[in-house]
């Protein structure tokens, strides 16, 4: 949808990249199954060809993390998106396992909120910050919904979710 083209622009674009995932897996990080079973839950009784079609722009997004120059993807992650079985058994221990490979990269950095934290301030869901190596262009702080997606770039929305996202990397299991 062309609420999402926008965000593919502003992703490319990055230099940095931040994200909050409370349900899933993010999408730069998703093993074809478990992106197909993601994509399967929000579109249920889409066309298979509709289905294919998501889970290869999916797919493709991630050819950025291996890209010269790449951005810095800093990702910490809610237990729950580690212990939710998507897409069953096998699915999500190919996803663990595709994690491990990559925070090996170099330019990676994935953290863990574990269920013993308690609450934290990003309970309210899910949330990317792009930062772009050009200073005049400013941070945007992305929120996507079942539907439609948020781009905030006010200062104040800015700094609320860089602080949130720093109390999550500070509480967090180190990478």
């Amino acid at each position: 949808p062309g609420w999402f083209e926008a965000y593919l622009g502003l992703e490319a674009a990055a230099s940095v990249i931040r994200t909050f995932e409370l349900q899933f897996v993010h999408g730069l990080f998703q093993t074809e199954d478990y992106a197909r079973a993601v994509t399967m839950l929000g579109h249920q009784g889409a066309p298979a060809g509709e289905i294919d079609s998501r889970v290869a722009l999916r797919m493709k997004r991630q050819d950025l993390l291996t890209a010269a120059g790449p951005p810095r993807v800093w990702s910490v992650m809610d237990e729950t998106a580690l212990r939710r079985p998507v897409g069953g058994r096998q699915v999500i221990l190919a996803q663990l396992h595709h994690l491990l490979e990559i925070a090996a990269l170099p330019q990676v950095s994935l953290q863990v909120v574990p269920f013993g934290h308690g609450g934290h301030a990003a309970a309210g869901g899910s949330f990317t910050i792009l930062r772009f190596a050009e200073p005049t262009l400013p941070d945007v702080v992305y929120i996507e919904h079942l539907t439609s997606a948020l781009y905030l770039q006010a200062p104040a929305d800015l700094d609320h979710y860089l602080h949130v996202m720093n109390h999550l990397s500070i509480g967090a299991l180190t990478p």
